[in-house]
């Protein structure tokens, strides 16, 4: 990781003491800079709207909305690692792919562990979490104005006026008020598109069989006649054989 990026995060706790304790464990940190110290899920909530951070050290038995369906609401996830007295979440926390969970009480030792995890995990996959990035899109979807990184979105799927946008660190759809025509002026020479309802992230390809692409096992999306040679055109440049 570049020395200069640091990992931003967020502190989410109802109690003040232990909410200022984590403030000053990830002060400790070199490689982590602390965005800001919620006292509720609401209020981690509010500042997400404003604030793209790349993980939430969350507590969960927190009263109004607890941290674990705060992080299942959560359209675009952060990387999350959970803080609470409560071992019997633990399953639960790993459920919503959790980095790490830390039981209380927690020493500087065991919170410099979840945070080398946290740091892993953002160093294996920089696109998903790099909010600094030039690669990136704001669109709105639940109300709310949300970042993506261009290289997270696998392909784009059509439906009257609104989008889907499929991606590859969740499985549930961005669903937003957007034209495909727009979508496909904005997004880069990467993205093709295929079909009337389709535009394809090509470097997610793994197979092209017939008049369909595969993404994986489960995602194939129809080549539409008015895009075959277009995507013939970009499919020779790649071919090699006769």
């Amino acid at each position: 990781m570049n020395e200069t990026r640091r990992i931003k995060v967020l502190a989410v706790d109802d109690e003040p003491l232990a909410l200022q304790q984590l403030a000053i464990y990830i002060g400790k940190i070199p490689f982590l800079q602390l965005v800001a110290e919620c006292q509720s899920a609401l209020e981690a909530r509010e500042v997400l709207q404003q604030e793209v951070v790349d993980a939430i050290f969350c507590d969960i038995n927190m009263p109004d909305l607890n941290g674990m369906d705060f992080v299942r609401q959560l359209t675009v996830r952060p990387l999350i690692v959970f803080t609470t007295a409560y071992s019997e979440y633990a399953v639960e926390g790993y459920k919503v792919d959790a980095v790490d969970y830390l039981l209380k009480p927690f020493g500087l030792a065991d919170f410099q562990r979840a945070a080398l995890k946290l740091k892993e995990r953002v160093e294996a996959h920089p696109a998903m979490h790099t909010p600094d990035s030039d690669d990136t899109i704001f669109v709105k979807t639940d109300y709310r104005v949300v970042r993506l990184s261009i290289n997270d979105i696998r392909y784009v799927e059509g439906m009257s006026e609104y989008l889907r946008i499929h991606l590859v660190s969740q499985p549930k759809p961005i669903v937003t008020l957007l034209s495909m025509k727009k979508m496909e002026e904005f997004l880069p020479a990467t993205f093709m598109r295929i079909h009337r309802s389709f535009i394809v992230n090509l470097e997610r390809i793994q197979e092209v069989n017939k008049n369909r692409v595969l993404l994986d096992d489960e995602t194939s999306l129809p080549i539409g006649d008015n895009y075959k040679e277009a995507f013939n055109e970009y499919l020779s440049k790649k071919f090699l054989g006769k």
